[in-house]
């Protein structure tokens, strides 16, 4: 598969003086998800972790469920990556019927859609669950996330969708898309996120807490803060939308019970 980042020449000026160089930069690739045989969008995105990718955005997508995914390819050729994916025959048909009612260009985010419903829909709700994480674990989730993030490590060009679970972070995913990231975490997943929180490096719009939701995660932590349809949909939705989230603070939006206060100290 391609590379992640490339090497680019630049001339760097400070205090008037130039100095010319190079930087690592991310690379970003057209990516089509092709649906039995048939194209149904075009993403750009950082060409890694492209099967995650594939079952991430078919499942948040609403397309098919884990188990109507028979199987996914990543074939590359000279102008991106065609990801080829089979699904059953019922799943191929309601495809096939989405796509010919989509409208207008495809791209990050609310993908394809020709409804304002739709662009407005809410997930199921979140049953309750038993998940909780105490405020010293949200800080230091957060704290631990610059440790899982190589690609922007070394270019400063990309976002990261981690998961948080038992005490530290099990997975994450990079990409220049924030919304192409948090797919392929869930892709990644395989049906756990009900089980840890999800962490995001991007500011939280209503697209991003729709995957979220979808997708079964109790817990949502951003570092950014999110929009007031965001925080809307989360608390319609279920969801513990936690944002401006740093290694000694955070702000909880929605459903706060989550985030069970530490118990203050005895003052003698």
């Amino acid at each position: 598969m391609m590379e992640t980042r490339r090497s680019l020449p630049r001339l760097s000026v400070r205090a008037g003086v130039s100095l010319p160089g190079h930087r690592l930069l991310p690379e970003e690739v057209p990516v089509a998800l092709s649906y039995n045989g048939s194209t149904h969008a075009v993403m750009m995105a950082t060409p890694a972790d492209l099967t995650d990718f594939a079952r991430g955005f078919t499942l948040t997508e609403g397309i098919a469920t884990p188990d109507e995914i028979q199987s996914i390819e990543a074939v590359a050729t000279d102008k991106g990556i065609d990801l080829q994916i089979w699904l059953t025959e019922d799943a191929a048909q309601r495809q096939a019927r989405r796509r010919r009612s989509m409208a207008g260009p495809v791209g990050c985010g609310l993908c394809g859609i020709d409804s304002l419903e739709e662009a407005a829909r809410i997930p199921p709700r979140l049953p309750p669950g038993s998940f909780t994480m105490t405020p010293h674990e949200v800080r230091a989730a957060i704290a631990g996330l610059e440790q899982h993030q190589p690609l922007h490590d070394a270019t400063r060009a990309a976002h990261c969708a981690a998961f948080w679970s038992e005490g530290c972070i099990r997975a994450a995913r990079e990409d220049v898309g924030r919304h192409n990231a948090l797919d392929k975490l869930i892709g990644a997943l395989a049906g756990n996120a009900a089980q840890g929180a999800l962490i995001l490096t991007c500011r939280t719009s209503i697209d991003m807490v729709q995957k979220a939701a979808i997708a079964g995660f109790p817990v949502l932590i951003a570092v950014s803060a999110p929009t007031a349809a965001a925080v809307d949909l989360a608390a319609a939705a279920g969801l513990t939308l936690i944002a401006l989230a740093r290694p000694d603070s955070f702000e909880i939006f929605t459903h706060p019970t989550r985030i069970p206060p530490e118990e203050s100290a005895d003052v003698a």
